[in-house]
């Protein structure tokens, strides 16, 4: 069912449904008075017949002629007047008056009654003279229950039939103000493809439901125009970087192949031709790790790690790598107690990740101090990473996580532009954040967060 359908169901139904209910029970409240108030009026009317007929011993005439000139007249009014010492049976009495013999009993014992039938309605009362007990009914038909009841119902039933044409079409235009906003954003949504990842949907007015939907829709679009191209741009380098050592290796082996050469030519160029194999074989085995540190799905194996431990061990790997490093491990902020310095990680991953770092500001320093501190700030170990070497321009610092990037400056530094990204990837898998700052006057501090262990 389509949402205009049950917006409009749903709203009718609400709104019957009340019509329904404050219907019926003013219909209900009204009949109870009616019936309540007709009583009351049988009430009078008894206690007058018994007064006059009973304790003033006036003649059938006068109560007439009172009645008519002090009380209302009603309809097919009748009187009883009974001796209670001559009735012996109640059931030719209730027969011949059209009554329950229930109601001539409760007359007598509760000293009043009230009963109805066919729209005629009977009041007994027990009314002692003189020592002697009568039994005293006045009926009358209801004339406010057949004619003002009645009444009352068909304007209740015709005001139920107007309220329902009335909601119905109310309902159909607020379903139509509500939906419309949908479908105009649908028709936007529709017309937004890869070719176009630049529209947006128009509106950005947070103060209502339907504004915050396009905001939070048009930052989605944001991140998919920057994903789209992110990943053009990752295409057109890796194509290049592949392509620069394959041309290379092909244009090696054609140029030995295409005449005889001594032995030492071929061994050069056999050099080349592996040199070139290693870089491209370099890339790819990196530019397969970035893509499977990027896959959120991979099943990686977490334990519990300390820290300083794992920095010892990355100072170790270093050393083999730059025997003639300066790097220094600033342990001097670490927490006293040891569960400070515990993080659930992937020794090897991270091992490589935070390598990346170091190795990075000794190669981009000249072999310069580089200087790794370690903190617990906030639920985190913080680790921060800082050399004296070339630094990173400011206006190229939003683009160093993109794969392939290469700073400006870094033109006489072999490199290949992938280990900064790998190691965003490799931090973000262990819930942490990676932070590159430019280091006032020279060099860059990268800052790395990761969260403790937690019980």
């Amino acid at each position: 069912m389509k949402t205009q359908n049950k917006i409009i169901l749903l709203l009718s139904s609400i709104l019957l449904s009340f019509i329904l209910v404050f219907g019926g029970f003013i219909y209900y409240t009204f009949t109870q008075y009616s019936y309540q108030d007709f009583h009351e009026r049988l009430h009078i009317r008894a206690v007058t017949t018994a007064k006059i007929q009973l304790e003033y011993h006036r003649e059938g005439s006068y109560l007439k002629s009172f009645k008519a000139e002090y009380l209302e007249k009603l309809a097919n009014e009748k009187d009883y007047i009974f001796a209670l010492d001559t009735l012996k049976d109640f059931s030719a009495l209730s027969k011949s008056l059209n009554v329950s013999s229930t109601f001539l009993n409760d007359a007598i014992k509760l000293k009043e009654s009230y009963f109805n039938k066919n729209g005629v309605f009977f009041t007994g009362i027990s009314y002692t003279v003189e020592g002697k007990n009568y039994l005293v009914i006045v009926s009358a038909e209801n004339y406010y229950n057949t004619h003002h009841v009645v009444f009352l119902r068909q304007l209740l039933f015709g005001a139920f039939i107007i309220s329902l044409l009335l909601i119905f079409f109310v309902s159909y235009w607020f379903s139509l103000k509500i939906t419309k906003p949908l479908k105009e954003i649908m028709g936007d949504i529709n017309k937004i493809g890869t070719d176009n990842l630049y529209l947006r949907l128009e509106g950005n007015n947070q103060n209502h439901e339907l504004g915050s939907l396009i905001l939070t829709f048009n930052q989605m679009l944001d991140r998919l125009e920057t994903s789209f191209e992110a990943q053009n741009n990752f295409v057109s380098n890796a194509s290049h970087e592949l392509r620069t050592p394959l041309t290379t290796i092909i244009a090696e082996a054609d140029l030995s192949l295409s005449r005889k050469r001594d032995t030492k030519h071929y061994e050069d160029s056999l050099k080349v031709i592996l040199t070139e194999a290693e870089k491209l074989n370099t890339k790819t085995q990196a530019l397969l790790f970035l893509a499977q540190t990027g896959f959120k799905g991979k099943e990686l194996h977490f334990e519990t790690v300390r820290i300083d431990e794992l920095l010892l061990e990355c100072k170790s790997t270093i050393d083999k790598i730059h025997p003639n490093n300066y790097v220094a491990l600033n342990f001097s902020s670490l927490p006293e107690n040891p569960e400070s310095l515990l993080i659930t990680a992937n020794p090897q991953l991270l091992l490589l990740a935070i390598s990346n770092i170091i190795s990075n500001g000794i190669k981009y320093s000249n072999n310069q101090p580089v200087t790794v501190k370690v903190e617990s700030v906030d639920e985190t170990i913080k680790l921060t990473v800082s050399d004296l070497g070339i630094g990173i321009p400011n206006k190229e610092l939003p683009y160093i996580y993109d794969p392939f990037f290469r700073a400006s400056n870094t033109s006489n530094f072999e490199g290949y532009g992938i280990g900064l990204p790998l190691a965003r990837n490799i931090i973000r898998i262990h819930k942490g954040e990676l932070h590159v700052f430019s280091n006032i006057p020279m060099g860059v501090i990268v800052e790395i967060r990761i969260p403790l262990k937690q019980d």
